[in-house]
């Protein structure tokens, strides 16, 4: 409900009501509008004014969809890790996905060069695999800044992506200039069926359950690490076969 966009748009004295709304939303869902305007030291009109930049009819719609807010992520379940690993590995112990990272190894052994991009959590496990990759004798390098002007011909280079839901849109563009300067790409998501799977050269993805905690993407990056780091395992054995 409270989306960047609609928060942009508040103004002095509607940002009043919002910061106590935050800081006391169990108490508005039983306020009449009168007792919030006392307590926030605006006029009943500023607050419907408020309602009705959050698509709300009224005061007695803003306080239903507000309980419903505070409802739905009281009632949001954490998985367990040991439920989230036993998924991951039911799903991927198999010769397909052994295959899957065979070939994503050969792939990368080939590279000169070789770049991880990522966003957000999937950003910070970018940087582990880049360091990863190189401590184990691949020099790789992570590409923080998805403006970094790119003007060299980056033939002979693997780029590997990663991101949970395949869709992240920082991601894409950054993956479309690394292909316009031929670099290859390697994606590891969530899902095969994914955007940025499909402009992959090549996607190995490990298929465990999204999990959100109100707009926070909370799926467990754990089968990322495992792939990183059994990938760069393997491309060690076979540079050195």
């Amino acid at each position: 409900m409270f989306t960047n966009e609609v928060i942009a748009t508040f103004n002095e004295l509607e940002m009043l009501v919002y910061k106590y709304v935050m800081h006391n939303k169990e108490k508005v869902i039983y306020m009449r509008i009168r007792d919030l305007a006392d307590e926030t030291h605006v006029s009943t009109s500023t607050i419907m004014r408020f309602c009705r930049k959050l698509n709300c009819e009224g005061f007695s719609e803003f306080k239903v969809k507000l309980k419903l807010l505070s409802d739905e992520k009281k009632d949001t379940t954490i998985k367990s890790g040991q439920y989230v690993l036993a998924e991951f590995f039911e799903r991927t112990q198999n010769d397909n996905f052994t295959s899957k990272l065979d070939d994503a190894a050969d792939f990368i052994s080939q590279a000169n060069h070789v770049y991880f991009i990522g966003i957000g959590s999937s950003g910070t496990l970018a940087e582990y695999g880049a360091r990863y990759f190189s401590s184990l004798g691949k020099f790789s390098t992570y590409l923080k800044d998805w403006y970094m002007p790119i003007h060299a011909n980056l033939t002979n280079s693997i780029t590997i992506a990663l991101s949970v839901s395949g869709e992240n849109e920082y991601t894409i563009p950054h993956i479309h200039k690394l292909k316009e300067k031929n670099s290859e790409i390697l994606s590891i998501t969530n899902n095969e069926q994914s955007t940025i799977a499909k402009l992959s050269d090549k996607n190995v993805s490990y298929y465990v359950t999204e999990e959100f905690y109100d707009t926070s993407n909370i799926t467990t990056q754990i089968p990322v690490i495992y792939i990183l780091e059994e990938l760069a395992r393997r491309v060690y054995k076979k540079s050195n076969e």
